[in-house]
């Protein structure tokens, strides 16, 4: 099976669209290698650009976020470029419905928690790292701060959805089925 989790990168927006995700201008790219250098590159937070390269995004697998996140067109590069960077996990309030469908259908986990539980990762002090537990259907968020304890949300996901991200997305769960 495989693994879902680790360093997790936070973005504290609403409304996060496919354009702010990987650019329209990248769209022509043949590749999905060639999106890499390219995710949330038009990403606004506060008003103030996100910085795409910076050692935390280099190294996260996992984003956090708030609600609605994906919004916009339904194109399937957004996830490509989450997918060639390594990122397993998104973790929202809501997602855009196709947006999430794209995601399992790629094998990458879009998590749904309550707004409260939301709230509670993005008051975790330090540099968070998530472990997510599939069989149990919770994560535990863990921070490299010494005064922060261990958080545990839970999750739950029909048993299509964790097949697909379970198999490594559509196209290898599709190749053990038929």
């Amino acid at each position: 099976m495989k693994t879902f989790g680790g360093p997790a990168i936070l973005l504290d927006r609403n409304d996060i669209n496919t354009d702010e995700i990987i650019p329209a201008k990248y769209l022509t790219e043949i590749t999905k290698i060639a999106l890499k250098a390219h995710l949330l590159e038009d990403l606004l937070l506060d008003g103030n650009p996100f910085d795409c390269h910076s050692a935390e995004m280099e190294e996260a697998k996992v984003v956090i976020t708030r609600g609605n996140f994906g919004c916009g067109s339904s194109r399937e590069h957004a996830v490509w470029a989450f997918e060639v960077n390594d990122i397993n996990v998104v973790i929202a309030s809501s997602f855009a419905r196709i947006f999430r469908q794209n995601m399992f259908n790629c094998g990458i986990l879009a998590m749904e928690l309550s707004e409260e539980d939301i709230d509670s990762l993005f008051s975790v002090k330090g540099n968070i790292s998530i472990a997510v537990d599939m069989k149990e259907e919770k994560i535990t968020a863990s921070s490299d701060d010494s005064t922060q304890q261990n958080l545990e949300c839970r999750f739950s996901l029909n048993a299509y959805d964790k097949d697909l991200v379970s198999a490594g997305g559509w196209l290898a769960y599709a190749d053990k089925k038929y």
